[in-house]
This record gives structure tokens, sequence and C-alpha cells, in this order.
């Protein structure tokens, strides 16, 4: 019965180890999400990246929608950099808030968070940068008072807990149409 008892110990012993390591390595692999092409060609994996930056997205969106520039200017980095989906660039936090001061006198743009993944990768220096892509509806009033209804996407880049960088990407709502294209 001793031996018996010792022949079980010592195979969950073996097992739990040897499923350890194996653990490792999947878990592992199962962070990585995708990959990126940098300039040089090679190929990049992409990982899970920092959940933390969702709240931080979060608490940026209710700033936009509540118009709170201040709540902005604090998580925007003093050198933020936005591209719009019509290729306009701007360059400062400054430049940001004064644009979205503006554009608040004038309008009531409204934004609603759908989903959000982090994401991760290094960049052409080796550093690691993390990313949050998001998918929100965007809605406002136009100057002829007609509703206003898009899809956004947005790729962002954080930097110790700042918004450094923000691409936008933007669909109109959908119609059913019988002349699709691309």
């Amino acid at each position: 019965m001793k031996k018996i008892l010792l022949l079980i110990i010592t195979f969950a012993m073996i097992t739990s180890c040897n499923m350890s390591s194996e653990s490792k390595k999947d878990d592992k692999k199962s962070q990585e999400i995708g990959s990126s092409k940098l300039d040089n060609g090679e190929i990049n994996p992409i990982i899970v990246g920092n959940l933390d930056n969702q709240q931080i997205w979060l608490d940026y969106i209710k700033a936009h929608n509540e118009k709170n520039l201040e709540k902005i200017a604090e998580i925007n980095a003093d050198d933020w950099i936005g591209f719009t989906a019509e290729g306009s660039v701007a360059k400062g936090s400054d430049t940001h808030i004064e644009i979205l001061d503006n554009w608040f006198k004038a309008a009531n743009p409204k934004w609603e968070v759908k989903w959000m993944i982090a994401n991760a990768a290094k960049n052409e220096e080796g550093i690691m940068e993390q990313w949050l892509t998001t998918g929100s509806n965007y809605s406002d009033t136009d100057e002829n008072g007609e509703d206003i209804f898009e899809h956004n996407i947005h790729d962002i880049k954080f930097i110790n807990g700042k918004i450094k960088e923000i691409r936008v990407y933007k669909r109109t709502k959908a119609e059913e149409t019988k002349d699709f294209s691309y």
C-alpha cells in the first residue's frame, strides 16, 4: 500500500511540474493576439495590453461628453497628438483643448463606448507601447438641425497613464443599399 501511495505522489509531482512548464509556454502564447510588421520587415507580436487604460479612456470620454476641458487636459500628455479621420493633425495638449473649446461652444457631440481592446507591442526601438483600440457610437446635430450618427474607432497610445496619441477612424450610419461598393 505504501508503494502505491508513493507512486501516486511521485506521479502527481511529475505531472504537476510538467504541466506548470507547459502552462507557462501556453500562457505566453495565449497572450499573443496578433502581429504588426515593423518598417524593417520584422514581424512583431502584439500582446494583451494594460487593462487599466480602459478606465482612463472611459473617464476621458465622460469628460468629453460633459465638456470638461480641465479633466481632458489632465489626462492628455503635454505632447499629445491627434489624427482625425479626414487627415488633420493637431499637436500639443493646449492645441487640443483650444480646438475642443471652440467645437463645444458650437456643438454637442456625444460618444458611447461600445467595446475596447487593450494591446501592446514593441516599437522600432524595442520599447513596449501600450495601446487601446475602441469602438464608439458618435452623435451630434449639424448646423441644419440634422442628426449626425457615426461609428468611431479610436487607436489610443498611452504613456505613463496619459494619452499621448489618438487616431480616429469613422464610418457613417449603415444604410442598406443595392449600390454597394468599396
